[in-house]
């Protein structure tokens, strides 16, 4: 369109246009509003609401007017922009949570850290803090500059005097465009500390300010962890770092745990944070709280979480930090505007920024001072003067006409300026007293005292930084407190469940319909063998104590299925519950599928690449792997070997690779073998066999021997006995091995076999669920071919056998007893029935192992 003369339309390229408008746009939100200035670490909104208090005389020591007042003040002269945003301004300047020195005493309903919001204006009230006056103080004295409001029609002050550096003891938030900042509080008293070091020591190092000033002091309290994010915000002016709510774990009278939450992270909701943990305690992904409470007064913050009597408040706690914002990180960006630009700052500039605004305050307010001293002097020596003439001084004034004749011939007789002969026509006459000329000349000799003090100040850079050290310690001896966030040492990592469990031996229980618990060693004390036992737990009339495993905390638990699967769990991971309580489905606590079910378990403090896992099954298969290639397993398992079908795995043991192994089966006959017969295999191999059963006959333990240790045996009628090691010739693998135990109606077939030094325990569960505990070295040692003595007494009436049997290190007896009187039959032993039997012709028959049969790599 072309331009006519009158036409007001013009023409221009849009996208120059679009990149001017947007750029002035940006500079306008990161100057006028979003960003603080370094000097009193404000914005603009918060100067003009500070300002537009003190324009009103809302000050510290006056009374309370509506805040509706104080934002028309300042929306209707300063800053035009919506009436909400500078009450919300104002409400967050009086929270105590949100502000660690409130610079509005509010007054009313100003909010809560729930997220409740402030009253409307028209209801609540507020004037300037205590503290804040000290942002204001000696601003009628031209210590800073003043710029026209939107409309021209009045003066604000471009920055406030800001007698403490209120950039690092506020903080602030604020999002321009493109940029955005966001800076903890601190604690006044520190950051006072660091600006009067930096003012001795200009060379200061950041390393050396951190120690007077060692990180950020939130309202709310809380944990800092570690320093190393604050040392980077502190030397880069960019880092994180997380915050952690203050807990206690308070015991109660009945056992059990409680949480006690005192101080949260800052800027988090307390009501939203309660929720959160509520939500996830309904939808069981936290398990272990009853109840949970808000007891928060006026005393202070106080959250209760209830712990369940058997889950562990330290792992609780620590689930907490890693789902709810009981942890929470704060990401420091110390962005402010120096000299109208944006800048990022670290440490030391903020505090040498702050310095050198303080020496212009100063160095300012001292001119004025000067000025205003040298003025009233002027006026005085004009005084002096008239008083030493005083009869000529009255005799022209007497003799003028008019003021204005008196005055020149005032400044023209005695060499007056005009100030001083106005000053002079203006003085009454009860000055000219004796009394009241005294005055006048001891105001004139202070006067020039004061005039060589100021002049002073402004011609010696030391002083003019001593002044500003006096002020701020007056600043810090009125407002300082006591630190309220502390700091931590120990890194920024999340710490590991196994890091709050205390390490400790317990008893893993696995039953056969797969109800799996853990229960401390020192829950079942040591018995004389042959007694009746205590209740070991209680199951289903179908159920029964099937794996028993003594480990640590701390351990690595690998679960071996019949299917030739491998889980993993940590020893701390499995639920513990009293001696009586049933335990936890094991398919809520891995993920065994349909049809699967534990067969063997195994406990590892290390994976070392030197040793291996040794696998035997029912049909007497047997393979060598290295254990590194089980430290990764997956939820959903791993595959451990491949097995033929209708097989299932019955032991697994660790080796070194030179140790012996030995097998026994259900029939009573057992075959002793080095390791080294079967070589490594990876983990899904099938494996070789290790011994040749007939008939239905099948394995039911493997071990690895020690030559200087007994072979342990127990029957399924509950009989059992020791039989030196030395007793079992070394075999090849693959053969049909040798008699190990005479197996008849009375004692019942062999139901586990373990290798025993006779200083450990012995626990044998039966299929009724009792439970025994009896020495090792209280079981006879006999030979090959008998029975073996009665270990406990069974109900036969009821069918009830030997199920599973475990071996534990030896626990001096606790105060779990027996009931009075409850003395069981057999509790003094019963005889060794020796039976001796003819070897089999498999003892004298060489073995001949087959060439890897079965192997499948």
């Amino acid at each position: 369109m072309a331009e006519t003369p009158n036409s007001r339309v013009k023409e221009i390229n849009i996208s120059q246009e679009m990149r001017s408008s947007f750029l002035d746009y940006a500079m306008s939100v990161i100057v006028a509003r979003a960003l603080p200035d370094v000097r009193d670490g404000l914005k603009p909104v918060h100067r003009r609401i500070l300002y537009a208090m003190h324009d009103l005389g809302m000050h510290a020591d006056k009374a309370y007017k509506k805040s509706a007042r104080i934002v028309g003040e300042v929306i209707g002269k300063y800053h035009p922009h919506g009436d909400s945003a500078v009450y919300e301004t104002m409400v967050r300047m009086a929270q105590d949570f949100n502000y660690r020195y409130m610079l509005v005493d509010g007054h009313g309903n100003f909010g809560s850290i729930d997220g409740d919001s402030a009253a409307a204006m028209r209801y609540t009230e507020a004037r300037m803090s205590k503290i804040s006056m000290e942002l204001l103080r000696d601003i009628n004295k031209d210590t800073i500059d003043y710029q026209d409001n939107y409309d021209g029609s009045e003066r604000e002050p471009i920055v406030l005097p800001a007698r403490f550096p209120n950039l690092l003891v506020n903080g602030t938030s604020g999002i321009a465009v493109g940029m955005a900042t966001n800076i903890p509080p601190h604690q006044l008293g520190e950051v006072i500390e660091g600006v009067l070091a930096v003012s001795r020591d200009p060379e200061i190092t950041i390393q050396e300010l951190m120690e007077i000033i060692p990180g950020p002091d939130f309202p709310t309290g809380g944990l800092i962890l570690g320093r190393s994010g604050i040392r980077k915000a502190y030397e880069t002016g960019r880092g994180s770092i997380t915050l952690r709510a203050k807990v206690e774990i308070e015991t109660k009278a009945n056992g059990k745990e409680v949480i006690i939450v005192n101080e949260i992270p800052y800027q988090v909701n307390k009501a939203r944070l309660i929720e959160k943990i509520a939500e996830l305690v309904r939808d069981k992904k936290i398990d272990g709280i009853t109840d949970l409470r808000d007891e928060s007064d006026r005393e202070g913050l106080r959250i209760v979480i209830e712990v369940r009597r058997d889950a562990n408040a330290n792992v609780l706690l620590n689930n907490l930090y890693k789902q709810t914002a009981l942890q929470t990180s704060f990401g420091i960006n110390t962005l402010a505007l120096v000299d109208g630009q944006p800048k990022v700052l670290n440490l030391k500039q903020c505090l040498v920024y702050y310095l050198e605004h303080q020496k212009v305050v100063i160095r300012r307010r001292t001119q004025f001072e000067l000025r205003k001293a040298e003025a009233r002097a002027h006026i005085l020596e004009g005084l002096r003067i008239a008083l030493d003439n005083l009869d000529a001084v009255i005799a022209l004034i007497r003799g003028s006409r008019t003021t204005d004749i008196a005055r020149e011939g005032l400044m023209t007789q005695f060499s007056l300026s005009e100030k001083q002969a106005q000053a002079i026509l203006d003085m009454r006459l009860q000055r000219l007293t004796g009394l009241e000329r005294e005055k006048i000349e001891e105001e004139f000799q202070n006067l020039m005292q004061l005039i060589a003090e100021l002049k002073a100040i402004l011609a010696d850079e030391e002083k003019l930084l001593g002044i500003i050290r006096e002020e701020l310690l007056e600043v810090k001896e009125r407002f300082d407190d006591k630190r309220r966030t502390e700091i931590v040492s120990g890194g920024l990592e999340m710490i590991e469940d196994e890091d709050l469990i205390p390490r400790e031996n317990v008893v893993i229980s696995l039953t056969h319909n797969g109800y799996i618990k853990r229960l401390p060693v020192s829950t079942y004390r040591a018995q004389k063998r042959g007694g009746r036992g205590i209740q070991g737990m209680g199951t289903n009339e179908d159920d029964f104590v099937e794996h028993l495993l003594t480990t640590s905390t701390h351990d690595t638990i690998l679960f071996f299925t019949n299917k030739g699967k491998v889980y993993r769990s940590k020893g701390y991971e499995i639920p513990e519950f009293s001696r009586t309580a049933k335990g936890l489905p094991i398919i809520n606590l891995l993920g065994i599928e349909k049809g699967e079910w534990v067969n063997a378990m195994i406990h590892i403090e290390e994976f070392v690449d030197d040793w291996s896992l040794f696998f035997a099954t029912k049909e007497g298969i047997v393979k060598r792997s290295p254990l590194t290639s089980f430290a990764n397993i997956r939820n959903n398992g791993l595959i451990a070997l491949n097995l033929r079908e209708g097989d299932e795995l019955i032991s697994v043991r660790m080796t070194d690779g030179t140790k012996e192994i030995i097998i026994g089966t259900k029939n009573g006959l057992m075959i002793r073998f080095p390791e080294t017969d079967v070589r490594t295999m990876g983990r899904t191999a099938t494996g070789v066999k290790g011994i040749s059963l007939s008939g239905d006959d099948e394995v039911v333990g493997m071990e690895v021997l020690d030559e200087s240790a007994d072979i342990l045996v127990v029957t399924k009628h509950g009989y059992g006995k020791r039989t030196p090691a030395t007793e079992y010739r070394r075999q090849g693998r693959g053969g049909k091995g040798i008699k190990t135990c005479n197996i008849t109606d009375k004692n019942g077939s062999l139901v586990t076999m373990k290798v025993v030094e006779g200083e450990e325990d012995l626990m044998l569960i039966t299929t009724g669920g009792v439970l025994i505990r009896i020495p090792v070295g209280g079981i006879s040692i006999t030979g090959r071919n008998t029975q073996g003595v009665k270990l406990i007494s069974l109900n036969r009436e009821e069918n009830e056998a030997v199920a599973t049997v475990a071996q534990v290190d030896k626990e001096e007896e606790k105060a779990e007893d027996l009931a009075e009187g409850e003395e069981a039959e057999g509790f003094e032993g019963a005889e060794i029935e020796d039976v001796t039997g003819e070897e089999t012709e498999s003892e004298t028959e060489p073995a001949v192992p087959s060439d890897d049969e079965g192997e499948q790599e």
